[in-house]
């Protein structure tokens, strides 16, 4: 893919398109850098209702069109809710695109919160907060960031509260979106096969009359953690469990190591160490997985299973032994190799989705204020060094710190 271009509106936002070639189909979204963790505490899950509302009617649209407008053509329309973003995106062939963004846009800005639907959303998610409840591989990382972000937005289920979401009126969406919405932090991103001046030209017909919007909001960051163990009877056929801790935040220099170093543990990869010992060796586990959040001041590292509660304790001491070889001996060179390559593989997989890469588009210009090639990033990944991972090993891995919770 050839190199991004960037335009800035009048009132803020910003225009990122990347063209490529031999496709029929165009990715756009608006990305907002508003998510759960600004609400308020009696705004819990407001964000995420937010995303289902604006589906549900504009000033100029009721539902069913908004539904119809480009399925009508072929096209998808989907939206997102994480900690720190909101996305409203869509896929569709590049000679609608104008479609698209005019849709897209009046949804972004334009809603109006019908108080009819209001109410059926309502139990739409309500209904999604009882099926995660009901799953408890899903339960337990809502709760396990709780654990690792107590008394603290981080750290409440993007969907809320059974209260909050039922306490929701019209009001509270305007009231949430005045005091978070800035339009120097909007991403209107866009891949595919059409010409820069063509994007722009479409961009600035519906984005540019948006007036400008400035948020004093500023961002609290986590400050209390004290590693702890909990154990919650929930009667399953399974033991399900999370390990972790708080880790690196965005800019961290440690950031991509210490990424490399959760991908060898419990990445994608079956040859994964945790994959390898606790699924292919002793057949204790099904799905084994470690992954690593980061966001604007903090991260998250965590680890996830389930087992049969028999083999509960075999698990966990096979888990501490991974760790532990990991904090006491470097890698080989071969393996070292390894692990950078399989890393670079992985990325570079997931940049050919042109989908996935609109939306990392946004999200990095937002977050980072830049899109790093992945030249760049692949260089960054070979000056990786067996001391870097061994000292990340032995800081982010220490048995004191790592917290764990268990349903049982």
């Amino acid at each position: 893919m050839s190199e991004y271009q960037l335009y800035t509106l009048p009132n803020g936002i910003r225009i990122a398109h990347k063209q490529v070639s031999n496709t029929k189909i165009v990715h756009c979204g608006i990305m907002l850098d508003i998510g759960s963790r600004d609400e308020k505490p009696h705004q819990a899950g407001l964000a995420h209702f937010w995303e289902h509302m604006a589906f549900k009617g504009t000033k100029k649209r009721k539902a069913y069109h908004i539904i119809n407008s480009l399925e009508a053509v072929g096209g998808e329309l989907n939206a997102y809710t994480t900690k720190e973003k909101i996305c409203f995106y869509a896929s569709i062939l590049d000679h609608h695109f104008e479609k698209a963004i005019d849709l897209l846009t009046d949804i972004t800005f334009n809603s109006v919160f019908p108080e009819k639907q209001l109410e059926v959303e309502r139990g739409v998610i309500l209904e999604e907060m009882a099926m995660y409840l009901d799953s408890p591989e899903d339960a337990i990382q809502d709760e396990f960031d709780a654990v690792v972000f107590p008394n603290h937005q981080l750290g409440v289920n993007i969907l809320g509260t059974t209260e909050s979401v039922k306490g929701f009126s019209r009001e509270d969406f305007q009231t949430f979106i005045d005091e978070n919405l800035d339009t120097e932090k909007i991403i209107v991103s866009v891949v595919g096969n059409l010409d820069f001046k063509k994007v722009v030209k479409v961009a600035e017909k519906f984005l540019s009359e948006i007036p400008v919007k400035r948020t004093t909001r500023v961002r609290t960051s986590p400050t209390e953690y004290f590693a702890k163990d909990e154990v919650i009877e929930k009667n399953n056929n399974q033991a399900h469990v999370a390990i972790g801790r708080p880790s690196f935040e965005l800019n961290h220099p440690s950031r991509l190591p210490f990424f490399a170093l959760v991908n060898l543990l419990g990445g994608p990869g079956m040859n994964s160490r945790f994959n390898l010992s606790l699924r292919e060796k002793h057949g204790l586990v099904y799905q084994i997985e470690a992954g690593y959040t980061s966001y604007y001041d903090t991260g998250m590292f965590a680890i996830f299973f389930g087992t049969d509660p028999q083999n509960l304790n075999k698990s966990l001491k096979l888990i501490d032994k991974e760790l532990f070889n990991l904090k006491n001996k470097s890698l080989g060179q071969i393996q070292l190799k390894t692990l950078k390559e399989q890393l670079k593989g992985q990325l570079a997989m997931s940049e050919e989705s042109k989908q996935g890469y609109m939306l990392m588009m946004a999200k990095s210009l937002l977050d980072l204020d830049k899109v790093e090639p992945i030249t760049k990033i692949f260089d960054d990944i070979d000056k990786i060094t067996n001391p870097v991972l061994l000292d990340l090993a032995n800081e982010m891995f220490d048995e004191k710190q790592l917290s764990k919770l268990i349903f049982k």
